[in-house]
C-alpha cells in the first residue's frame, strides 16, 4: 500500500504591529494619480505638473518619497539608475581597446577602463602597450567583478572603478538579482555576517554571497578555487533562501534585516523556505521585528 506525505500550514496568528510618531507614511501609486495639488513642492523623477492647474502627477507606478520641498515617485520595478558612489556587482559581457563592458542591471553596458582598475600586486604606474594586450588574463567574458561608479556618461551609462583592494573580481559563491529599488542605501555595503557568510549587497540589486576568507591583497584578480566545505555551502544556500523570501515580500535589503530574517528561518530546513507560505512568514517576522526597532 502506497503512503502518501501531504504538506499542511496551520493558521497562525499574526500580531499586527504599528510604529508610532513616524513621519508621514509613504504611499503607492500610479500613472495619472494626484500626488499633491500644493503648489510650495518641487517636481522630481517620476512626476510631472498638469495643464496650468498647478496639480503634481505621477508618471510611474511607485511609491512617493519627498525630501524636503522635492517630491519623486520611486519605480518599484526599473532597471538601475546608478549615482556616483554606489557599489555595483557586474558581469563582463565584452573586452574592448583598453576597457570592458560590464551588465550592471542598467539601460546600457557599463564601461571599466583600464586604466581605472589595480594592477596585480597593487602596483601604480601608466598603462602601456603591453597591459592592454594583457587585459584577458585580468577579466573575460563571464566574469564576475564587485565595482564603484565613479563617473556617470551624458547618455546614462556608468563609468567603474576598482582602485581598492575590496573590489576586483569575484571568485566562488552566489548571485542573486534583485530589484534595485528593494537594495537600502548604506554607509557600506560590503558585510561579513555572524552567520559566517560574507555579502556584497549591490545598488543595482545584483547581490553576491561567498564564504567569509581573509582580504585579498593581490589587487583583486586573483581566485581562491579551493573545494568550499559542505557546511559553508549549506550557510550560503540558506542565506539565499532568506534573501529570496525578503524580495518575493518586498522587504528591503540591508545588512540587518537580513540577519533578522535568517535567524526567523532556523525553524525551516534550507528547502522548505522556498515554500510559499514559509516565505511569507519569514518576511512577516523580519518586518515585525523591524518595526519594533522604529517605535
Amino acid at each position: 500500500m502506497a503512503v502518501t506525505t501531504v504538506d499542511i500550514s496551520l493558521a497562525v496568528e499574526k500580531k499586527q504591529i504599528q510604529a508610532h510618531d513616524e513621519p508621514e507614511p509613504k504611499f503607492l501609486v500610479t500613472p495619472g494619480d494626484i500626488i499633491t495639488r500644493d503648489t510650495g513642492f518641487m517636481r522630481g523623477h517620476g512626476t510631472y505638473m498638469g495643464g496650468g492647474d498647478e496639480v503634481l502627477y505621477a508618471s510611474v507606478a511607485g511609491v512617493v518619497d519627498r525630501v524636503n520641498k522635492l517630491i519623486s515617485v520611486l519605480p518599484l520595478k526599473t532597471r538601475y539608475n546608478g549615482e556616483i558612489g554606489d557599489v555595483v556587482v557586474g558581469r563582463i559581457v565584452e573586452v574592448q581597446q583598453k576597457r570592458w563592458k560590464i551588465d550592471t542591471n542598467s539601460r546600457l553596458d557599463s564601461v571599466l577602463a583600464l586604466a581605472s582598475v589595480n594592477l596585480p600586486g597593487g602596483e601604480l604606474r601608466r598603462r602601456g602597450a603591453e597591459d592592454e594586450l594583457s587585459m584577458r588574463k585580468y577579466l573575460v567574458e563571464g566574469d564576475l567583478i564587485s565595482a564603484e561608479v565613479q563617473n556617470i556618461y551624458n547618455d546614462g551609462s556608468l563609468s567603474l572603478h576598482t582602485r581598492s583592494l575590496k573590489y576586483g573580481k569575484l571568485g566562488q559563491g552566489c548571485l542573486i538579482k534583485v530589484s534595485p529599488s528593494l537594495v537600502k542605501r548604506r554607509k557600506t555595503h560590503f558585510h561579513q555576517l555572524p552567520c559566517g557568510a560574507s555579502i556584497i549587497l549591490g545598488n543595482n540589486g545584483f547581490i553576491w554571497i561567498s564564504p567569509t576568507r581573509g582580504e585579498d591583497a593581490e589587487g583583486g584578480f586573483t581566485q581562491n578555487l579551493e573545494v568550499v566545505p559542505e557546511t559553508e555551502r549549506e550557510t550560503i544556500a540558506r542565506l539565499r533562501n532568506v534573501i529570496l523570501c525578503l524580495a518575493d515580500n518586498y522587504t528591503m535589503l540591508w545588512d540587518t534585516s537580513i540577519m533578522y530574517a535568517w535567524e526567523a528561518s532556523t525553524k525551516y530546513s534550507i528547502p522548505e523556505l522556498l515554500n510559499q507560505d514559509a516565505m511569507r512568514d519569514v518576511a512577516h517576522l523580519t518586518q515585525q521585528r523591524i518595526l519594533m526597532d522604529a517605535e
